[in-house]
């Protein structure tokens, strides 16, 4: 009997990679390069905050739709609801409709005292209503106004790190890791069998959070790829990375292509 292995792990493309063009453009290159899904950042863009069209695009192109972002930036804050629970329950029930097994929500920012009040018991109430596996990102700390050079502090509640708090799920976002001068390996360690979801991308260290294609930058990428494997991992990885200079299609094209290609060569595919 041969042996049976393991299923291969999905590698995404987030409709951030793409920006400033629309969330069409992320299906579009998704299906030329042989992206096995797309993950929908929820923001400015009308297509994101729009159940109905994204399902189109997604028959349109035939790539399914992986992950549901949910609008949880600072520049996000009034898209859907001025209200962080009512966009979260939002994102919940999109990601349901789409067919799209996880949501990837940031921790409350600090002065969301409500919100990070009851955020836990949020989390844990919807994933066991809706099946969603909603999993909770690792952030960063930022420079404050008129701070020092050196001056960071975090914006969110409790901290940048969500294992300090503890949640079914989690994402995993190298970029953020790198940002944060966080041991990426170490955050995978901690996060455990709760760790779903990965944003790869790469980063230099410096205090702001770059998303730059995986191996131009000094985190363990492929390290972490290959752990994945080692470790029999089922979630997804998805690129979320920083395309916004590309001149051309082509050049975008090509800077996304490298990126899946680092992804699958990894990850042993």
């Amino acid at each position: 009997m041969s042996p049976v292995s393991a299923p291969e792990i999905p590698v995404g493309l987030s409709t951030a990679s793409v920006w400033p063009l629309r969330a069409g453009a992320a299906f579009e290159l998704a299906a030329e390069l042989g992206y096995d899904g797309v993950e929908v950042m929820v923001w400015a863009d009308p297509i994101s905050q729009d159940v109905a069209a994204v399902r189109r695009w997604s028959k349109r192109t035939g790539v399914p739709i992986l992950s549901i972002h949910s609008p949880s930036l600072l520049i996000t804050q009034r898209i859907w609801s001025p209200d962080p629970e009512v966009r979260l329950r939002k994102s919940v029930q999109a990601a349901a409709e789409l067919g799209a097994r996880t949501v990837v929500v940031h921790p409350p920012f600090r002065w969301q005292r409500r919100y990070g009040d009851a955020f836990g018991d949020l989390v844990d109430e919807l994933e066991d209503a809706s099946g969603i596996e909603i999993a909770v990102e690792n952030m960063f700390k930022v420079r404050p106004p008129g701070g020092s050079r050196n001056a960071r502090v975090s914006a969110f509640r409790p901290s940048i790190d969500p294992t300090d708090v503890g949640f079914r799920h989690y994402t995993l976002d190298l970029s953020h890791s790198a940002a944060a001068r966080m041991d990426a390996l170490q955050l995978a360690e901690r996060m455990g069998a709760g760790l779903s979801h990965v944003h790869l991308a790469d980063g230099t260290g410096v205090p702001k959070d770059e998303h730059l294609i995986p191996g131009h930058g000094d985190q363990p990428c492929a390290e972490l790829l290959e752990k994945l494997v080692s470790d029999a991992f089922a979630g997804q990885v998805v690129l979320e990375v920083n395309t916004r200079h590309a001149v051309t299609t082509a050049e975008r094209a090509r800077a996304l292509a490298e990126a899946l290609l680092f992804a699958r060569l990894h990850l042993g595919q």
